[in-house]
């Protein structure tokens, strides 16, 4: 495995692309009510990237059709846009991924549409608060299968599993990069493989279902839900490794 150590001012150009995403996902949050479309809501996020000057990475990456990733309810990741409505009572999420001057930044949050369950609100916390817990977490010389660990732990403790069989990545020059950081141990030993180290850039994306893991491919080829057909939950945020520690460069700040 060959993890690259970015220089800062690659970072900084990373968190630049990592801003405009964090401005986009904050926008579209406050686009989500009942009856607009995953589709007009995936209008509005391409063509907010557009006027930021960055380019929506999503479009065509891999063949996926559009620049926003709206996943509903059942659907934990990757999400077509469609003609869907929303309705009072969905939870929606939103995965963003922008390119500037060559660079990327990616980031997701899971939101509800009006007044959600108490379950499902439970569910959108379980992923943010594993994300966070995640980013605290971390320091220089940690290896990666120790943070996957810990981030799977965290999230069977608040009643919750995995997602298995996707990951968070490393980012830079391309949108998804070595290595890969799953939200659960593969392989049984933590004590193995890569350590984290100053320089390196990478997402943590915990995505999170109510009773299995196991994933399930819908026919379009794309949305992924779980076998146990609940709602799942999904957060995201590019990190930067500086000074031994994790700075979160998807935050719509200075750098």
């Amino acid at each position: 495995m060959s993890i690259s150590l970015k220089r800062p001012e690659e970072i900084k150009k990373i968190a630049a692309a990592s801003r405009a995403v964090a401005k986009t996902l904050n926008y579209l949050t406050q686009q989500v009510k009942p009856d607009i479309t995953t589709k007009e809501l995936n209008a509005l996020g391409e063509n907010f990237i557009k006027n930021l000057g960055g380019r929506p990475a999503f479009k065509n990456l891999y063949g996926f059709p559009d620049g926003v990733c709206i996943s509903v309810n059942e659907v934990i990741i990757h999400g077509i846009p469609s003609s869907y409505k929303l309705k009072e009572g969905d939870i929606v999420g939103l995965d963003v991924g922008v390119e500037i001057d060559g660079w990327y930044g990616d980031a997701a949050k899971t939101v509800g549409v009006g007044k959600i369950s108490g379950k499902d609100q439970d569910l959108i916390n379980c992923s943010y608060d594993t994300l966070m817990y995640a980013i605290d977490i971390i320091q220089d010389g940690m290896r990666f299968k120790e943070l996957s660990h810990e981030i799977e732990q965290f999230i069977l403790k608040k009643g919750f599993v995995p997602l298995r069989g996707y990951c968070g990545h490393g980012i830079g020059r391309r949108p998804h990069e070595e290595p890969d950081v799953p939200n659960y141990l593969e392989g049984g030993n933590q004590n193995q493989g890569p350590k984290i180290k100053d320089g390196m850039v990478f997402c943590i994306e915990p995505m999170i279902c109510c009773k299995s893991g196991k994933p399930k491919v819908l026919d379009d080829k794309w949305a992924v839900v779980s076998e146990d057909g609940l709602r799942g939950s999904h957060w995201e945020h590019t990190i930067a490794i500086i000074d031994k520690k994790a700075k979160i460069l998807s935050i719509d700040s200075d750098f």
